[in-house]
């Protein structure tokens, strides 16, 4: 599966490519508009557009791939207003993330676009979760994004959906602080490291206490 980061600042592409590269991926990176359209979608399975390009506007090039080839096109802009949104999907574009945003949730939208146009294969050598685990009571279910605990539907934010799976990766074991903010803030998260607990302690009163323990000045885990 090859993805074609169309992105010209380097702080936000180099992890964004390192990120999709130990999901699996094949990586690709254009820093222009130009670059973008030089031919090379053709060789791609799914784009991850940049709107702020240097040479040409973002919608410019979403209209222009569109136009040439059928490939799916996810936005990613730190513009969040909702004339954007609709603007790029009227365009074209098979869906819009907004900067800044939490890696899990951009590859679960990768995933999610893929599927809708007809991907069914996971990428090789994904070391994330597949989508439905269970772990005692507890049933995570990527697909839908849906948790159950007991049989009961719990209802969860995005991020502390995301904070979940990440501590779900491997139970038991702990995670670090810097580990859960880049899987579910990202590395370019400018904001306090507080939201982690404020998130934490939601989770824990939706689901119970004693699930995700606190290992003092490292991180959490989740009980296995």
């Amino acid at each position: 599966m090859h993805v074609l980061i169309v992105e010209d600042d380097p702080s936000i592409s180099a992890p964004l490519a390192e990120g999709l590269g130990r999901e699996g991926y094949e990586v690709s990176v254009a820093t222009t508009g130009a670059a973008a359209l030089d031919g090379r979608s053709g060789e791609v399975d799914l784009v991850l557009l940049d709107l702020g390009l240097p040479d040409l506007d973002g919608r410019v090039v979403c209209s222009r791939l569109r136009d040439t080839t059928s490939i799916p096109i996810i936005v990613v802009s730190a513009r969040d207003g909702e004339l954007d949104r609709v603007t790029l999907l009227e365009l074209g574009a098979d869906d819009y993330v907004v900067k800044p945003f939490g890696f899990r949730e951009l590859v679960a939208r990768i995933r999610a676009v893929l599927r809708r146009a007809g991907w069914t294969a996971t990428p090789v050598g994904d070391a994330s979760l597949p989508e439905t685990v269970e772990i005692g009571e507890l049933s995570i279910d990527q697909r839908t994004r849906t948790v159950m605990l007991a049989g009961e539907e719990v209802p969860l934010t995005p991020k502390e959906f995301d904070l979940l799976v990440s501590l779900a990766e491997d139970p038991g074991a702990v995670r670090t602080r810097s580990q859960l903010m880049r899987d579910v803030w990202d590395e370019n998260w400018w904001g306090s490291t507080k939201t982690l607990d404020v998130h934490v302690a939601s989770l824990r009163r939706k689901l119970r206490p004693d699930l995700i323990e606190t290992i003092r000045s490292v991180g959490y885990r989740l009980g296995a």
